[in-house]
């Protein structure tokens, strides 16, 4: 079972982190989001600030003698790739302390993006949730530099071996009526099936701000089967982040 850890800054603001899976540590990077994403409760009250390195590696710190920590995926409030210097000066503090490290990011800064992949993480999980612009008009705002973020990871990739391409997988968050359809799951196999890729299929936690609804468990099996039958490598998310206070994309808003 997830557990959600409530930090406060000096400044008095909140900082969120989740423990999962027994073993990890989600830790926030921003106070707020700029992306912003329309399904996302984490962004809705905007940005508020960066946090420091010593804020981002101190949610780990204080939990640390608590808890059995063995990794820490940077997922959790915040994007990344928008406080990139920070994350990675605490990646790299982590990383001292012998954690593995996983980063899910959208690419939404790009200068930070580049940086991000090619830091000395164990992982990278590229959050995209839609590949046509029909679907990605209804997800992101329209300054969302989507397809320079795709470019970016793609140079990446290429360049990397079939054995290396395995620390890399797609983020996808599964919303009825949106993003499951056959089209929308065959854009995401060609991308996936085209450099090796796993695809992270989530089931969407609802929050009270917006339209968005989960996908049934039918749709969310026959979305994993289709990829699976088009030989895609696909993983379902950790099934706890679906409650109220399970973190991914509802931190801050379901707690109020």
């Amino acid at each position: 079972m997830n557990k959600l850890f409530i930090f406060e800054t000096e400044d008095g603001f909140q900082i969120e982190s989740v423990f999962y899976r027994g073993d990890t540590l989600c830790v926030s990077t921003q106070v707020g989001c700029p992306v912003r994403c329309n399904f996302c409760a984490s962004g809705s009250n905007g940005f508020l600030r960066n946090l420091s390195c010593d804020e981002i590696v101190s949610q780990y710190e204080i939990l640390k003698e608590k808890l059995n920590i063995r990794g820490i995926a940077i997922a959790g409030i915040g994007e990344p790739t928008a406080n990139w210097k920070n994350v990675i000066n605490a990646l790299n503090y982590f990383k001292s302390q012998n954690l593995k490290v996983t980063i899910t990011t959208t690419g939404f800064n790009t200068e930070g993006f580049k940086a991000i992949l090619l830091a000395k993480h164990d992982g990278v999980t590229f959050s995209v949730h839609g590949f046509s612009k029909t679907v990605r008009e209804k997800l992101f705002p329209n300054s969302f530099p989507f397809e320079k973020s795709k470019e970016i990871f793609e140079k990446h990739i290429k360049n990397l071996s079939k054995s290396q391409r395995k620390k890399y997988q797609i983020g996808y968050l599964l919303l009825k009526g949106v993003n499951h359809s056959e089209k929308e799951l065959s854009l995401l196999s060609e991308f996936a099936g085209k450099y090796s890729l796993t695809v992270m299929l989530m089931m969407y936690n609802k929050t009270h701000h917006n339209c968005f609804l989960p996908v049934s468990e039918k749709e969310y099996e026959d979305a994993f089967l289709f990829l699976r039958k088009k030989k895609i490598r696909t993983t379902l998310s950790n099934r706890f982040r679906t409650d109220p206070l399970g973190g991914c994309g509802t931190l801050t808003i379901n707690r109020k």
